[in-house]
């Protein structure tokens, strides 16, 4: 592939990505504000009093962004166990996070270190003059120079992106929805339910359909609104990892890092269902008993890997290839 075809290439997969993921997030703000008008229209019966639920809707998801906004990232990182890093007690990682952020043109984030001994790491905050980096010691130790570059470029690509703070924006509207829906179907159920014992009064087909509508809407849409999280989730990694490889115009860095991530056995201990998307590679494995009912946070590493490998013109990895991925890692 030439040069040329390399940089289209390179270009056509980052506005694609970026074309798919706000597509994506104007799904979660329409199914958020369908949530609002039908949980007001089946409470009030008119249509007036569900315009009265999208202004619910939009409220109380702006309270929730609000507070993940300003305090969001404080938690994630505590709640990890992470430790600011001082320069002289990690040179390496200090230096290669200052060429990067020259190279990204942002200011260098804060810098954590999680110790455990399983490789990964995640970048957190809201724009990229308050933002941070953790990284765990195995990522540390396990990975060579060229590997931590193409890591480190990946998560200030997040940052750079603005990914973190779209992150943000997704996961409150989707906690919006599931609060929502919840606070209606005890509505029903404490409410709506309530009613239908007073018969006489031709209440009870009213509040059984409510309670209908109410499960229906407690099971479907916070699903649906978490397949799309996922989604916009999976297309940011693609597009951290195109633009990892414009900050350190090397793909195989990369490539090795995340088959070895991807290949260590070892369980990162801090990790939950509320952060695993956050991670370069999903940290919770495959036969951990917390892996039951978990949808993939992350694009197959193997699809993620044949994607760089197209930028430089390289034969794709067979998906089922398990000891080709333990070569290249």
């Amino acid at each position: 592939m030439s040069v040329v075809g390399q940089r289209q290439s390179f270009y056509g997969q980052i506005a694609s990505n970026r074309r798919k993921s706000i597509l994506l997030v104007l799904i979660v703000f329409a199914l958020m504000a369908g949530v609002g008008f039908l949980i007001g229209f089946a409470v009030g019966g008119v249509v007036e009093s569900g315009v009265v639920g999208v202004v619910v809707a939009v409220v109380v998801a702006t309270l929730i962004t609000s507070i993940s906004y300003f305090s969001g990232d404080s938690l994630v990182l505590a709640a990890s166990g992470a430790k600011q890093v001082a320069p002289q007690d990690a040179p390496q990682l200090m230096n290669v996070v200052t060429e990067l952020s020259l190279a990204a043109g942002i200011p260098p984030p804060k810098v954590y270190v999680i110790n455990d001994t399983a490789p990964n790491a995640f970048a957190t905050g809201r724009d990229p003059q308050h933002a941070s980096v953790a990284i765990t010691t195995g990522l540390l130790q396990k990975l060579d120079r060229e590997e931590l570059q193409g890591v480190m470029a990946h998560e200030l690509a997040h940052v750079r992106n603005l990914d973190i703070r779209f992150t943000l924006l997704v996961g409150a509207l989707v906690g919006s929805i599931v609060l929502l829906t919840d606070f209606f179907l005890r509505f029903s159920f404490y409410g709506g339910m309530g009613r239908s014992r007073g018969r006489d009064s031709g209440g009870g087909g009213a509040g059984a359909i409510l309670f209908v509508v109410a499960l229906l809407l407690a099971i479907v849409a916070p699903f649906f609104a978490r397949l799309v999280q996922l989604a916009v989730n999976r297309e940011r990694e693609y597009l951290a990892d195109a633009s990892s490889v414009e900050l350190t115009r090397n793909p195989y860095g990369l490539q090795r890092a995340l088959a070895k991530i991807a290949g260590d056995t070892e369980v990162l201990e801090v990790a939950n269902r509320a952060t695993q998307h956050l991670y370069i590679v999903n940290p919770i494995k495959r036969f951990e008993e917390r892996s039951k009912g978990l949808m993939s946070t992350h694009p197959s590493v193997v699809d993620r890997i044949n994607r760089l490998r197209s930028l430089s013109g390289e034969a794709p990895l067979d998906i089922g290839d398990r000891e080709a991925l333990a070569r290249l890692g």
